[in-house]
């Protein structure tokens, strides 16, 4: 008869705090590859913009723009700090609840490993006792 693995439900949960913790590093990865590509976009565009004024108006008008061009790449700059560390978080998360997942499953496959042998040893303990008695009536048969 296989006996459970004593630790099954503790191996369990340790698995669904792994996948928890992949999906929140997925998340945050996607959120800082989003804000990478939103930088991107933004500096893209602002350099496709035209960089010749043709009078006092339009430079003043330029510069407002370079201005705030500027205070949104700094912005953008920030929510892509913040989304990679975010994700460094996550993936220290995930790295901690893989390792505490990886111990019981090692335990698990000696465990595993271990019953698989005792089967084995009974099995092998059953043909031998087969093997015996068959010899010992085929030897008193000779013998008579």
């Amino acid at each position: 008869m296989a006996r459970n693995f004593p630790l099954a439900g503790l191996l369990r949960l340790r698995r669904l705090e792994e996948d928890q913790a992949a999906l929140a590093l997925a998340d945050a990865n996607a959120r800082h590859q989003s804000s990478r590509s939103r930088q991107r976009a933004a500096r893209a565009e602002l350099e496709e913009s035209p960089s010749e004024a043709a009078g006092a108006t339009a430079l003043r008008m330029a510069s407002v723009a370079r201005a705030s061009s500027r205070s949104m790449l700094a912005e953008l700059q920030a929510a892509m700090d913040q989304t990679g560390a975010e994700a460094a978080r996550a993936q220290e998360a995930f790295q901690a609840a893989r390792t505490r997942t990886v111990g019981l499953e090692k335990l698990h496959t000696k465990h595993t490993a271990e019953l698989a042998a005792e089967e084995l040893r009974a099995e092998q303990l059953a043909l031998d006792e087969i093997a015996s008695g068959a010899w010992q009536r085929a030897h008193r048969k000779a013998a008579r």
